[in-house]
C-alpha cells in the first residue's frame, strides 16, 4: 500500500504543477526531466511531514511577463478554454456562471475588479448590478463606451455572500487574469479596490497607501483606485476617483474633462 503521505505530496506537486500549466508555463517542465536534485523528498527528524524541495531557480516567477511569442499564440478565446468549466477552487461549488471578462479585445484600457456579484453570476458577465451601472457612468464620463474597455476580476466565480476572494481562491484564479493581460496588451490597466490591486501588486498594503499612483505591473502602467461599490457607500469619495480617470484620461490622450462621475 503507498505511503499516504507520499500520495498526499504527488497531488500537492501535481496540484503546482498545474497552476504553472494555467500560466501557459507547462511546456517549460514538459520539455525536460527533472533532476533528483532539482526535485528531492526530504523528511524533516522533528516532524511526520515531508516536503518537496525544488531548485528555486528552476521555477518560473508566477508574476513574471511571458515571452512575446509566447503572448502572441495566446489569445482570450484560448484563455477562456483553457479555463474550462472550472473546479479548480470550491467557488465552483455554488456558482452560476463563471464570469471571465467583456470588452474589446483591442482596448487600450483595462478594469480590473474584485469578483461577480449576484447580478454577474445569472448574466455571466462583469459589472452589471448596481456597481457595474456606476462603472459604466465614470467609463462614459472619461469619453469611452464599454465595449471600447476590457473589464474583467480576479476570480471568475462569485464569492458566496459576496464575501472577499480567500488566498486559496485568488491563487487558483489569477493566472487566468494574468494570462488575459498579457493578451490584451492594455496601455493602462485600472485596479478597482483592494484586492483586485493587492493581487496584482502582491501587497497587503491598503488601498489608501497607494490609491491614485502610477505602478508598475509586469512593465504596464496600472493606476489602483476605489471600487464603484465602495463609492455607492461612500459617494464622497467620486470626486478624488474622478481625479484618479483624469490621470488615465491623460495618459490615453483623452479630452480631460471637468465634470464628474455621477
Amino acid at each position: 500500500m503507498p505511503d499516504r503521505t507520499d500520495t498526499t505530496l504527488l497531488d500537492k506537486l501535481k496540484q503546482r504543477l498545474q497552476f504553472y500549466d494555467d500560466l501557459g508555463l507547462g511546456p517549460f517542465f514538459k520539455d525536460r526531466e527533472l533532476s533528483k536534485k532539482q526535485v528531492a523528498f526530504a523528511l524533516n527528524e522533528h516532524s511526520a511531514t515531508r516536503t518537496v524541495a525544488i531548485e528555486e531557480s528552476t521555477l518560473p516567477k508566477a508574476a513574471a511577463k511571458p515571452s512575446g511569442l509566447q503572448i502572441a499564440t495566446d489569445s482570450l478565446l484560448k484563455i477562456q478554454q483553457d479555463l474550462g468549466e472550472c473546479t479548480r477552487c470550491k467557488l465552483h461549488s455554488t456558482r452560476n456562471k463563471i464570469v471571465f471578462g467583456d470588452g474589446s479585445a483591442k482596448a487600450k484600457l483595462v478594469f480590473v475588479g474584485e469578483g461577480p456579484g449576484a447580478d454577474e453570476d445569472k448574466q455571466g458577465l462583469p459589472f452589471v448590478g448596481r456597481a457595474g451601472k456606476l462603472l459604466t457612468q465614470m467609463i462614459e464620463a472619461m469619453g469611452l463606451q464599454r465595449q471600447d474597455v476590457y473589464i474583467c476580476n480576479v476570480v471568475k466565480c462569485r464569492p458566496p455572500g459576496n464575501r472577499q476572494p480567500e488566498p486559496d481562491e485568488v491563487e487558483k484564479c489569477s493566472p487566468f487574469l494574468f494570462r488575459q493581460l498579457d493578451a490584451l496588451q492594455p496601455k493602462v490597466i485600472v485596479c478597482l479596490g483592494a484586492t483586485a490591486a493587492q493581487t496584482l501588486l502582491q501587497t497587503n498594503r491598503s488601498i489608501s497607501q497607494f490609491r491614485g499612483q502610477w505602478l508598475d505591473f509586469r512593465g504596464y502602467k496600472m493606476l489602483p483606485t476605489y471600487h464603484p461599490a465602495y463609492l455607492l457607500r461612500n459617494p464622497a469619495a467620486k470626486g478624488e476617483v474622478w481625479r484618479d480617470l483624469q490621470k488615465v484620461m491623460a495618459e490615453l490622450g483623452l479630452e480631460v474633462k471637468k465634470n464628474k462621475a455621477k
